[in-house]
């Protein structure tokens, strides 16, 4: 019988593929209004994501935050428990 286990390297990139396919799948709403956000890591838990355009500075960007991405992330990839800005 053959066993197959994933490294803890294997996990994370597993683990940062899902949270850029979950960011992508928000990213147009996040364009309509003028902004983007940039992956930049994954770290300890923590996503750390860049705000650009529009976002960056927005008076909204704590509620797009907490409501809207940080809630996406923790509900759908295991491990998350939060959401940083950088």
């Amino acid at each position: 019988m053959l066993f197959c286990y994933n490294t803890p390297m294997e996990e994370l990139l597993q683990t940062e593929n899902t949270i850029k396919v979950l960011l992508n799948r928000i990213r147009p709403y996040i364009r309509s209004h003028g902004g983007d956000m940039e992956f930049v890591r994954f770290e300890d838990g923590f996503v750390y994501i860049k705000m650009l355009g529009a976002c960056d500075g927005c008076a909204y960007i704590d509620q797009t935050l907490e409501y809207g991405i940080e809630e996406l992330l923790m509900e759908e990839v295991p491990g998350v428990l939060g959401v940083l800005v950088i």
